[in-house]
């Protein structure tokens, strides 16, 4: 994890290279919500939807990333504050469907979960090789990178998920895996919260910095 505290000038996303990365993931990511969610209801994966709504929740975000990319500091922050709030919404909706699908009967897909979940961790290799480089920047560029390792980290807990329902025959490791995504949601939301609120407090004592 880098540091959001350090004194030296952080990068902006104000670079072509840059730009170009984000187009790429973003298209990525919107394919792989659309292909992720029907598989995920097809194979009735609780971890699956989750994990395509954090594909949904990336490329939203990187959108806006390449929307503010060279505006002022405090434009560039309220767009990670709003970032901060979408996964914390999705974090709450993903815990929330998790403990409603604790009373629901049924077994996941687990083929379909192993299957999707190779993909989605393919996809998601790709786009934090091409954003690795950046992933220290200001809470803008911050929530980038945060997005696309809580995705690889998702794809590779779907893994584990399909596993666990193919050996015990339950769904319960699908739910589990699940709520420990929600839980990333929420930490990954604190984290770009806390450095946009940072960052505005820094250009409130130095407009400078702006």
């Amino acid at each position: 994890m880098a540091g959001c505290c350090g004194s030296e000038a952080r990068f902006d996303g104000v670079s072509a290279d840059y730009r170009r990365r984000l187009w790429i993931v973003i298209a990525l990511n919107a394919v792989m919500f659309v292909v992720e969610m029907t598989a995920g209801q097809v194979a009735r994966s609780q971890a699956l939807q989750a994990d395509a709504l954090d594909f949904l929740g990336d490329a939203l975000t990187y959108g806006i990333s390449l929307a503010v990319i060279g505006a002022s500091v405090r434009v560039r922050t309220m767009a990670a504050l709003a970032k901060g709030l979408s996964l914390f919404a999705m974090g709450v909706f993903v815990f929330g469907s998790t403990v409603y699908r604790v009373f629901y009967a049924g077994v996941p897909e687990a083929e379909i979960m192993g299957v999707i979940g190779v993909l989605a961790l393919v996809t998601n290799l790709v786009s934090v090789m091409l954003l690795v480089r950046y992933k220290d920047g200001d809470a803008n560029v911050r929530s980038v990178w945060l997005c696309s390792r809580n995705d690889a980290i998702g794809n590779l807990a779907v893994m584990v998920a399909a596993l666990g329902v193919w050996g015990t025959a339950s769904g319960w490791p699908d739910l589990v895996v699940a709520a420990i995504m929600a839980g990333l949601f929420l930490s990954s939301a604190w984290q770009i919260t806390r450095q946009a609120l940072q960052e505005r407090a820094e250009e409130a004592r130095d407009p400078s910095h702006a």
